[in-house]
């Protein structure tokens, strides 16, 4: 038999002190450092926070935004499946999409972004796989499309992510990034758990 911690709410309790003790947090706005221990926590990373980007009052904006019932829209359904409390809108599995996607020589994860391109003003944009996806919402945007409440950028992987994150950052749209090729739908899930509950992000 092996001695570990079984309780449910002692491991949650722990695990955030944990993150807090072992993460530098002094370069960080105060209303950014709950979100940034929920994403520490979700990665068992403290490192990440020096990568973490924020425009200004993204945070207080998201929190009010979705408070208010603001949208939520995901690239990917594990990205979706992350969110607490909230279901998140995506398109990434619709058979429209994929026909789309084959059609146009793209990634569903781009053609998931043009289907719902109609539905980003005053909405949650968060994108935790695909690189193309972030890109493909940029692109979007800057031909005219309604412009996000925020866009939170977690993209992972080898080619495109970093780019795509820092394309992000300069697009002057509103967001929460981590720059480089880490990421993924876990930490994207975990930055909308965070807006949507602040309360619970930094026990």
């Amino acid at each position: 038999m092996h001695e570990y911690l079984r309780d449910p709410a002692a491991i949650y309790r722990l695990s955030f002190r944990m993150a807090r003790e072992e993460t530098d947090l002094s370069g960080l706005p105060p209303r950014t450092v709950g979100l940034a221990l929920r994403l520490v926590h979700a990665s068992g990373r403290p490192e990440i926070v020096r990568d973490l980007v924020f425009s200004a009052g993204v945070v207080e904006r998201a929190e009010t935004g979705l408070a208010a019932g603001a949208p939520i829209i995901a690239d990917t359904r594990m990205t979706a499946d992350g969110i607490i409390g909230r279901e998140a809108v995506c398109a990434i599995d619709d058979l429209s999409v994929a026909e789309a996607a084959r059609a146009g020589r793209k990634t569903r994860a781009m053609a998931a972004m043009d289907a719902l391109a109609d539905r980003f003003e005053g909405a949650v944009v968060a994108v935790g796989n695909a690189p193309t996806a972030l890109f493909r919402l940029l692109e979007l945007v800057a031909g005219g499309a309604p412009r996000p409440l925020a866009v939170l950028g977690f993209p992972v992987g080898f080619v495109g992510a970093a780019e795509s994150k820092a394309a992000l950052v300069e697009s002057g749209l509103p967001h929460i990034a981590l720059r480089g090729r880490f990421g993924g739908s876990a930490l994207a899930a975990a930055a909308v758990n965070a807006l949507l509950h602040p309360s619970e992000s930094a026990p």
